[in-house]
């Protein structure tokens, strides 16, 4: 094309989660652990969780089908088509070719892209892949989606509390009012055994908890200093730091290492002015190294309390889906942008730069930001988060439970019809019907 698009980036977006809810304060009662655990130990209130009637197919079909029904746009203008997500169903077969099926009868079947894939951090990649072509010779004019969702279910057992399931369906394009501040960029890459799944016959994760906490941990050091050397190189803004950020929106596994995590990056901005005013109570600190800091809670709790303030005003609005909903994965991050979006008005953002911190276990990590450069209002009335997760069926511990061990029960189910109770599921919910004996899925439609 002779004219380049400007302003790429997120022209609209919804999320997609489910109709139902455990309560994490009633779930630790049922567990046997402490008061607090869940709900002050992790900063979780509510889980959303979803039975056998929904895989990543149907959630992601549900995702995109009520996106482009809320918005008006007709999937002829779709180019390009990406996925991010580790909820893997078929060791061959991505979920963007089961989306395809929503394509047929706009007859558009030139659509690139496909599945992306490593932990949390897919979404990002996605994006990266959706802006990256807007913004190349490659582009044919129409516009990207990205999908980035997850279920994410544990084995029984005080992991199970940080569960979750959601999916944010996310337009790209020129003229944006989500501008990506392309060269703004930090990654972090490295290779580590903290959270993967290695058994196919199991939905469920290997874990190591004190490494995963860790390894995320210096994926916000590394990525984020990284970005900060963009910020001085690129656009020339002279000892960066958290200040030169309006909104910090984070990867949430839970909301409480969101907050580790935005105390770090206060650290990594101390450690580069350790004599700034704003660190006069931590000084005793000077000489701890980067590495002599990792498991030391003492000075993790100092940084804590001295961006308190500054982790409320640029971060805590973009928690409200992390902490109703769960971790959800690759789409956690973007929930987070849906939260902000939804929590703040439009005229406060104007002009704004929003950095997202993307993690995901392996290791990958970026650190990059887009400005706010237009009206996010309609964003905002169109996803209706606040009322929507008001609106979900609270469901008790033990009902939850029943569920997660039918999942488990079923999971790479063969010539199987699933039991779940499709008159729970909210009008416009995709649902899984049958899996025939060859493994291949049929889905149906909630009628609006």
């Amino acid at each position: 094309m002779s004219t380049r698009a400007e302003n790429v980036g997120i022209i609209a977006m919804d999320v997609y989660f489910p109709s139902r809810y455990v309560d994490q304060a009633e779930l630790e009662q049922h567990d046997g652990v402490s008061t607090g655990k869940y709900t002050i130990g992790l900063g979780q209130s509510k889980m959303a969780f979803c039975d056998d009637r929904e895989d990543i197919s149907s959630v992601s079909l549900t995702a995109v089908q009520n996106f482009m029904e809320k918005y008006s746009i007709s999937y002829s203008d779709i180019g390009r088509l990406e996925v991010g997500t580790e909820t893997i169903i078929d060791k061959s077969k991505s979920t963007k070719t089961v989306l395809m099926q929503l394509f047929e009868e706009s007859g558009n079947f030139s659509v690139e892209g496909i599945d992306t894939t490593n932990a949390c951090y897919g979404g990002t990649s996605a994006v990266f892949n959706a802006c990256q072509w807007v913004d190349s010779s490659a582009w044919d004019g129409r516009l990207a989606l990205v999908v980035a969702g997850d279920i994410a279910v544990y084995a029984s057992g005080n992991a199970r509390s940080s569960g979750g399931c959601g999916t944010a369906c996310i337009l790209i394009g020129p003229d944006a009012p989500l501008a990506l501040e392309f060269p703004l960029r930090g990654t972090f890459m490295e290779h580590i055994y903290d959270f993967y799944k290695p058994n196919m016959s199991s939905e469920f994760p290997t874990v190591d908890g004190p490494l995963s906490v860790t390894s995320y941990l210096r994926a916000v050091d590394h990525a984020y200093t990284a970005y900060l050397e963009k910020l001085e190189k690129v656009a020339k803004v002279e000892n960066p730091s958290l200040k030169d950020v309006d909104y910090m929106v984070f990867h949430s596994p839970y909301t409480k290492q969101v907050v580790k995590g935005f105390a770090r990056m206060a650290f990594n901005d101390f450690m580069r002015s350790p004599d700034a005013a704003a660190f006069a109570e931590v000084q005793q600190f000077k000489d701890v190294s980067r590495e002599e800091s990792y498991g030391n809670k003492v000075l993790e709790k100092a940084f804590i309390s001295v961006s308190k303030s500054e982790f409320a005003q640029k971060t805590e609005p973009s928690l409200l889906a992390a902490r109703n909903i769960g971790n959800m994965y690759t789409g956690s991050v973007f929930f987070g942008v849906a939260s902000l979006l939804s929590q703040v008005p439009s005229e406060q953002l104007q002009g704004k730069r929003i950095a997202l911190f993307s993690y995901g276990s392996g290791c990958a990590a970026s650190t990059y930001s887009f400005r706010v450069r237009g009206d996010t209002s309609k964003i905002a009335r169109t996803m209706d988060l606040a009322n929507r997760l008001d609106k979900r069926l609270k469901v008790s511990p033990a009902e939850f439970e029943r569920v997660m061990e039918l999942r488990e029960k079923t999971h790479n189910a063969q010539d199987y019809e699933p039991t779940g109770n499709v008159n729970e599921l909210a009008p416009g919910t995709f649902y899984l019907q049958k899996i025939d004996s060859m493994w291949r899925r049929a889905y149906a439609r909630v009628p609006l």
